[in-house]
């Protein structure tokens, strides 16, 4: 199953700049993009975004979590 970012940012409650960031450091990695360029994000995705989140949660920086 493929996610709009929209979608991404109601499932996660990031916002949209939020996860745009994460995928531009590298946090998700590989996330695909449609025939528009547009990024699809999966399931795997989802799993990623939230392990990133708890372990942000945690007290982790963001260049920790990407180590």
């Amino acid at each position: 199953m493929a996610y709009s970012i929209g979608e991404v940012s109601k499932k996660t409650g990031l916002t949209v700049p939020t996860l745009r960031y994460y995928d531009k450091e590298g946090l998700i990695p590989n996330v695909n993009r449609n025939e528009n360029g547009l990024r699809d994000f999966s399931d795997t995705d989802l799993g990623t975004i939230h392990i990133v989140t708890c372990i942000k949660g945690a007290g982790a920086s963001l260049k920790e979590i990407k180590q």
